[in-house]
């Protein structure tokens, strides 16, 4: 048989699903096993929500949509923009499709040309640098670390930036570190992409997640240059938990937007109809509910600081958005577990696995290896047995 493509051949699996998955067969099985690893928020989608998607059932709004989504939805997503960033869309410059991911993924397709670069910092969501593959990009991942406070900084973006450069991907609030940025930090970084005239894709799905009263800008409300470049995206999943729902949404120059149009009709054609009419009604509709799952989600995200702060070997950032924190796990290396050395962050995940019982995912993947990744997206109860048994894998010689 003939070979499959290199490029097909040459993708990574997703960590965060690999793990998710095998928790998922574990449990299946009947162990005692808790998980961590998705970033699924726990809480049901608001009644109102729901309720927008039943009508579409039941009044027969089931039929072929415009492939960039209804005017419905793209006039709620630019009313949201509007209202929340003071940012101006035209419906014809916003794209909807199957969940924030393949906004990404329609976004690179737009932009980038076999051979192009693509500046990713790290750590950094999973699917960044595949995705970047899977156009034939070249990603170019530039880490950072605790000294940077996990950050991008406009000296490193400048210095990485080639004339092969097409775009920066930036991720605010950040998957996995929770990292927010100021509007300060975002500025410097825009003027030196309106500088060297690159494009950034601006992954804000978790916008209205941020803590310790952390003010969330818009990349593309940094001006009228930095809304030129940039290719704005969101979606539904994380604030109003609406993950299985499968909607996101790009904003971009108009330019751009046709082009994600002409690729959207012919690759996946219109997003689910019923999901459409309960993001409209999730965009238009009231905010109480968006800020109640942000209030859970910092209650959870100080006990679990707080416990992990107090243990022995390891030692854990305090993240201003979204709903994880970031393990180091270096601390163990070396160090004997159940009749195992652990030399890895994939060695302690391995270990906790088996013998602790509990999922989380190895930094590696995120282009941090030495650090783990926990989701505080599960409920109190099950935060506080999940750490009781981290404290009981890590006191045991």
């Amino acid at each position: 048989m003939k070979a499959l493509s290199t490029l097909a051949r040459e993708i990574k699996p997703s960590a965060t699903l690999a793990m998710d998955n095998l928790f998922k067969e574990m449990r299946a099985r009947g162990e005692d096993v808790l998980g961590f690893a998705a970033g699924e928020p726990d809480f049901p989608t608001p009644e109102h929500i729901r309720a927008a998607g039943i009508a579409a059932i039941q009044n027969g709004d089931t039929r072929y949509t415009p492939p960039a989504g209804t005017l419905e939805l793209r006039e709620a997503v630019a009313a949201r923009l509007r209202e929340s960033f003071g940012l101006a869309y035209r419906p014809e410059q916003i794209a909807a499709s199957n969940g924030a991911k393949t906004c990404v993924y329609v976004s690179l397709r737009a932009l980038v040309d076999p051979g192009d670069e693509v500046i990713v910092p790290a750590p950094c969501w999973v699917s960044y640098v595949e995705l970047v593959r899977m156009v034939g990009g070249a990603p170019v991942v530039l880490e950072t670390g605790w000294e940077e406070g996990f950050k991008l900084t406009p000296q490193r973006l400048a210095a990485a930036i080639t004339p092969k450069t097409k775009c920066l991907i930036l991720n605010n609030p950040c998957n996995p570190t929770g990292v927010v940025y100021s509007r300060e930090e975002l500025a410097a970084l825009a003027r030196v992409c309106v500088e060297r005239d690159i494009y950034v894709i601006s992954d804000e799905v978790y916008c209205d997640l941020v803590y310790d009263g952390a003010e969330f800008t818009s990349f593309a409300a940094l001006g009228e240059e930095a809304q030129e470049r940039t290719l704005l995206v969101n979606g539904v999943s994380k604030s109003y938990a609406m993950t299985g729902w499968r909607l996101g949404y790009v904003a971009a120059p108009a330019e751009v937007a046709r082009v994600i149009t002409k690729y959207l009709g012919h690759c996946t054609g219109n997003p689910c109809t019923i999901s459409q009419k309960a993001a409209a009604a999730a965009l238009a509709g009231p905010r109480e509910p968006v800020e109640e799952t942000r209030r859970a989600f910092q209650r959870r995200r100080d006990y679990m600081v707080e416990r992990m702060g107090r243990m022995p070997g390891i030692r854990c950032t305090r993240p201003q958005g979204a709903f994880y924190v970031m393990m180091d796990v270096k601390g163990l290396y070396g160090k004997e577990r159940f009749g195992s050395v652990i030399r890895s962050d994939e060695d302690f995940c391995r270990l906790f696995l088996q013998h602790g019982k509990v999922a989380v995912v190895p930094g590696t993947g995120f282009g941090a290896p030495g650090l783990v990744r926990w989701s505080y997206s599960a409920s109190m109860e099950r935060i506080r047995e999940g750490l009781d048994r981290l404290e009981q894998f890590l006191l045991h010689a």
